[in-house]
């Protein structure tokens, strides 16, 4: 086991996590705070990433999961797994900046696939992932996960996903096949 993930536990959030799950994740990505790792999106879009609403959304949905994870009583990770048919779909994936990596992200990538497959017997994982973020989809396809091309557009206007810095900002869907 990576040394970062020593210690770790999973669990499913509750309520009572909302705060401390919108912290992590904002941390990961936006703001000053997330330059400390190399997942910031900081130079292309401000403002937030998600707010409370949104998080417990996925927690009260009955076809999703918020996987957090945690080290030391403290959460130090988290992902969204929704059933969605004969596959799963990954995201708000978020590790604290100052465990980037050293291996938890994977731990955490390799555990949630696991679940997904076990919980909702699904033959594939898909996430978007925003298409000018190269350094992080060559991380996902070293985890397996495969480009298709297939984009969809990312919501401006909506600050709910963020303010864009750039006028080029897409999803793009990326696969890999659970076996």
């Amino acid at each position: 086991m990576d040394t970062a993930a020593a210690g770790i536990t999973f669990r499913d959030a509750t309520d009572a996590d909302v705060d401390a799950l919108v912290a992590l994740v904002e941390s990961a990505y936006r703001g000053d705070t997330s330059r400390a790792g190399w997942t910031t999106e900081a130079d292309i879009l401000q403002g937030r990433r998600t707010d409370p609403e949104a998080v417990l959304q996925v927690i009260k949905s009955p076809d999703s999961r918020l996987l957090t994870v945690e080290q030391g009583g403290r959460i130090v990770a988290c992902c969204q797994l929704e059933h969605r048919g004969d596959h799963a779909y990954f995201g708000m994936f978020a590790v604290s900046p100052t465990l980037q990596g050293a291996g938890l992200g994977k731990t955490v990538m390799t555990e949630a696939e696991r679940r997904a497959r076990e919980s909702w017997g699904v033959t594939e994982m898909h996430m978007t992932v925003i298409s000018v973020r190269d350094d992080l989809i060559a991380w996902y396809e070293r985890r397996g996960y495969r480009r298709t091309g297939k984009m969809s557009p990312f919501p401006y206007g909506d600050e709910r996903f963020g303010i864009p810095q750039r006028a080029d900002l897409q999803f793009e869907l990326l696969v890999k096949p659970l076996v």
